[in-house]
């Protein structure tokens, strides 16, 4: 059987991974990422800290398969976390995780993985891999739609997937915690992780404050029309949709609609000035197909939490861009964030929000 990683993270998902690997005959191996915290923080990430680093190693003795720690603090920095704070600057809501598993998870990482004979990569992500129409493998919607993570894994390529292994993608999060406990893993009952890593649980705006304060300047707030109804701290801190902390007053809540970069302003709305029915996606990746030429339909998602929403999608000139049209308003369309196209349980691929 085929040598394969483990990408190993502590917590109940990845373990049973490997657990489900080494039960089907292959040649398993742990492999778990060092990641940058802020100094201080070692032991407040949300995700590989020294105390989940104990907790895979022992995973691993119990399914006595190896294991080994990669050093990816430097890179892990340089790419991820100054993508989240670059974004914040200009003015977009950055998702670090898409980010992350691309760079880290399915280059870096398995990089090393294949350095030591390793053939394929696994993840405890909840998606499947299948076969689409044309006989080529597909990428799906995990069988647990709850714990689907296709959302946050559409930026892997078709070369990536011929070499993954996702086998917790047919399971419901239920049906692995009780094979942990079966198993005797010590993650039967591990949380999940929900916040970013490098947060530590803490408000995004405080580490933009330590880590890039000169992103923040304070300029008007004002709604549609131009009125000036308050002032904003500086338009990092705010997210489109968001309503508490603007500091305004107001005869009827108000919402935040966009950000006008080169005026520094932060615009603001009532709740039904909030929806809107197009967007604009670029740098798509198109899993395992080539661009379409032609408009067409599909269902679209623009956060990891949103429901799929149908969609009219026309190829646009350049950026290997896609111009949505929706069917009802959508709410909350946040630039910076992706979206994700869907033909049933099949993932077609997605972008970002421009």
């Amino acid at each position: 059987m085929p040598k394969v990683a483990v990408a190993m993270s502590g917590g109940v998902d990845s373990s049973v991974t490997a657990a489900l690997l080494k039960q089907q005959g292959y040649d398993v191996i742990g492999m778990m990422m060092r990641l940058w915290s802020e100094p201080g923080k070692e032991d407040s990430n949300r995700c590989c800290t020294p105390d989940a680093i104990a907790v895979a190693r022992r995973v691993a003795a119990t399914l006595d398969i190896p294991f080994y720690v990669v050093d990816a603090k430097e890179v892990f920095r340089s790419i991820v976390v100054e993508y989240f704070l670059d974004g914040y600057a200009q003015g977009l809501t950055p998702n670090p995780c898409l980010v992350c598993n691309r760079f880290l998870r399915w280059e870096f990482l398995f990089e090393h993985a294949m350095a030591m004979g390793v053939e394929l990569m696994a993840t405890g992500h909840y998606v499947r891999l299948g076969m689409a129409r044309d006989g080529q493998k597909a990428f799906l919607r995990a069988v647990d739609a709850d714990k689907d993570q296709s959302y946050v894994m559409h930026v892997l390529t078709c070369e990536q997937l011929a070499k993954a292994l996702f086998p917790i993608g047919v399971y419901f999060k239920t049906e692995v915690r009780a094979m942990a406990d079966s198993l005797g893993l010590a993650v039967a009952n591990r949380p999940d992780s929900q916040d970013l890593c490098f947060l530590a649980g803490e408000d995004y705006r405080e580490f933009i404050r330590r880590n890039k304060p000169g992103i923040a300047v304070p300029g008007p707030i004002t709604t549609r029309d131009g009125t000036q109804v308050g002032t904003h701290e500086g338009l990092p801190y705010y997210t489109i949709g968001q309503r508490k902390g603007l500091g305004i007053s107001s005869p009827v809540p108000l919402y935040v609609l966009s950000k006008d970069i080169r005026s520094n302003c932060l615009i603001v709305g009532t709740e039904e000035q909030l929806g809107g029915t197009e967007l604009t996606v670029v740098d798509v990746n198109w899993i395992c197909g080539v661009a379409p030429d032609q408009p067409f339909r599909a269902e679209v998602k623009i956060r990891y939490t949103a429901r799929p929403a149908w969609a009219l999608m026309t190829p646009t000139d350049g950026s290997n861009g896609v111009r949505v049209r929706f069917d009802t308003s959508q709410r909350d369309i946040t630039p910076g964030q992706a979206a994700v196209f869907y033909d049933g349980d099949l993932v077609l691929g997605g972008g970002v929000i421009a």
